[in-house]
């Protein structure tokens, strides 16, 4: 069964903070992605993007990222987007 769209994105985004990443919606010209700014590791969403666009953008974070030991729950949601052809194993850098 697939989790709730609105029960993922609190998930990925408790996984971006338990990674060591800062996570920040801010407005502008761009989807998201992460970033090192000066000595902190920060994950930048677009603050307009729809539920579906947040939880893309924290998903293939978390997937170039690729931790050891993501908890089933996260790693379902980004194996559901890999599935869906939503992005690729290859876009994962």
């Amino acid at each position: 069964m697939v989790m709730k769209k609105s029960a993922q994105l609190p998930l990925l985004e408790a996984a971006i903070k338990n990674l060591g990443y800062s996570l920040r919606y801010e407005k502008g010209n761009f989807t998201g992605g992460e970033c090192r700014l000066r000595e902190d590791n920060v994950v930048v969403v677009n603050k307009f993007l729809p539920l579906e666009g947040k939880i893309y953008t924290l998903a293939l974070v978390i997937s170039k990222i690729n931790p050891p030991g993501l908890s089933p729950d996260i790693a379902a949601i980004v194996d559901n987007l890999i599935q869906n052809g939503l992005f690729t194993r290859e876009s994962r850098g």
